[in-house]
């Protein structure tokens, strides 16, 4: 068994995809949320911050219209999380808002509710998203909302 089995059901996991779905409703952001159940062998030398962009570039986050991509990471085995944002979310948004939602989501893990941790950080990010990147008239949905698993 995969350790993302014992966190998260397949259910679990469309629960988070449609969460992201509801959270981009009020946003121009573009929300995608990758959970490994370790950190992928040629990334093993990396940090943190390294992964999480390597994994932002490899689901094309870097490519939505206004740079306004962010992506949760979650690597399960080292129970360690990154919120990674675009360069036009950065342009208004500090590194410790999304840090301080890993946090949180730290405490989720610590009591076992893995599905409403993660849910309710993605409601959060599309909360301070829709303040600073309200949702345009023209607006499409430039990324996936399903759950990257690895």
């Amino acid at each position: 068994m995969a350790l993302i089995d014992k966190y998260f059901s397949k259910e679990d996991l469309k629960k988070i995809s449609e969460a992201c779905g509801k959270a981009e409703k009020q946003t121009a952001g573009e929300i995608r949320v990758s959970i490994f159940s370790k950190r992928p062998r040629k990334l093993k030398s990396k940090n943190l911050e390294e992964v999480a962009l390597a994994e932002f570039y490899r689901l094309g986050m870097h490519k939505t219209r206004d740079r306004t991509g962010i992506l949760l990471l979650v690597i399960l085995a080292e129970r360690k999380f990154r919120i990674l944002a675009d360069t036009g979310i950065n342009s208004k948004v500090e590194q410790e808002t999304w840090n301080g939602i890993a946090a949180k989501l730290s405490g989720f893990f610590k009591t076992g509710e893995y599905l409403q941790g993660v849910s309710e950080s993605v409601k959060q990010m599309g909360e301070i998203l829709a303040r600073h990147f309200p949702i345009k008239a023209d607006d499409t949905n430039e990324l996936s909302n399903e759950v990257s698993v690895q």
